[in-house]
């Protein structure tokens, strides 16, 4: 991998993945729709000379094909607001392929646990049944078909799964984001699911490292690929954490069911979500056995580390700051 382009940069997994490559020396395009969001990025990461901007809708493959001209890898990390992906995620995958296929380079495409379904065994490889029972799941297993579909002759692509992420590039997008922002800022901050129930969680710094390892092995594409997190955790140590982490003591609220939808009735992507707390309930666990047979040990910083440098990240990028409790 000697250039690559970063779609959907500005992204939580984008902005990471685009900070990992700048990192190993890679000449990397960050392609987003916001020219103040990108040039937001580029100034956190200290204005390298390997990295350049391009601003473009990644609904349009014209867009796309003239600012990739020289990469060899496409990271697709771009993705619509949940809401709406059971009517845009396949359009949007669509367009990325289309401009992959007229370039000939290869495809990481970001994707989540979704079609995997309600989990059959403690550990989930690449290899579990893939039954999903919810609208999203479906949509998301349709996705991975369409990214694996034969008309894609020239563009060679794999899928990298991730469990709930959290990390300082990390946004609503995300179930851990906005409860770590609040944290933060020293704010009252919501947590989506049951505090008790330990879930799985990748710091996307680690994610950022081994899709970066994946994408640069050519028998790695044609397949799917899990990126397992440091462990499990339950909502009430990641406060814990966080609040030691940010000196603060705010309260954090667990929203079930009720409280989604009371919320969703102003908010459209708080009541989607109610269809996924089957996952905070029933909590699927990545195994990462294929990645450590062909690649290496799988990096997992420990969520006491992981998760108070987030808080700091946050709260020094904000100019929050606050006594130790």
């Amino acid at each position: 991998m000697e250039k690559a382009i970063v779609v959907g940069a500005t992204g939580g997994t984008g902005a990471s993945i685009v900070e990992e490559l700048v990192g190993r020396g890679i000449q990397t395009i960050a392609f987003g729709r916001s020219h103040s969001k990108l040039e937001q990025l580029r100034a956190r990461l200290g204005n390298p000379e390997q990295l350049t901007i391009a601003v473009g809708d990644a609904m349009r493959p014209d867009n796309i094909v003239s600012a990739a001209a020289g990469a060899d890898v496409l990271f697709h990390c771009a993705n619509v607001p949940y809401h709406e992906m059971v009517s845009k995620l396949i359009p949007l995958g669509e367009s990325v392929m289309a401009a992959a296929e007229r370039l000939g380079i290869k495809v990481v495409a970001i994707d989540g646990i979704y079609p995997y379904g309600r989990r059959q065994t403690d550990r989930v490889t690449e290899e579990h049944p893939k039954q999903p029972h919810t609208k999203k799941g479906k949509t998301r297993l349709a996705y991975e078909t369409m990214l694996f579909d034969r008309r894609w002759s020239r563009a060679k692509v794999m899928i990298v799964r991730l469990p709930d992420y959290y990390g300082p590039t990390a946004n609503e997008a995300s179930y851990l984001g906005s409860t770590l922002e609040a944290i933060a800022a020293g704010k009252m901050a919501f947590f989506i699911g049951n505090m008790h129930v330990p879930r799985e969680y990748v710091y996307l710094p680690d994610a950022a490292f081994m899709i970066a390892e994946l994408a640069g092995r050519e028998e790695a594409y044609g397949q799917n690929w899990n990126i397992p997190g440091a462990g499990v955790i339950s909502g009430r140590e990641i406060a814990r954490i966080a609040r030691e982490a940010s000196g603060t003591a705010k309260a954090v609220i667990p929203l079930g069911r009720v409280g989604l939808s009371l919320i969703g009735m102003g908010v459209p992507v708080m009541k989607e979500i109610v269809e996924m707390l089957y996952l905070t309930e029933e909590p699927v666990i990545l195994s990462g056995d294929k990645y450590k047979r062909w690649i290496g040990p799988v990096r997992a910083t420990a969520f006491e580390k992981g998760i108070s440098l987030t808080v700091r990240e946050l709260q020094r990028r904000n100019g929050f700051l606050f006594a130790a409790n």
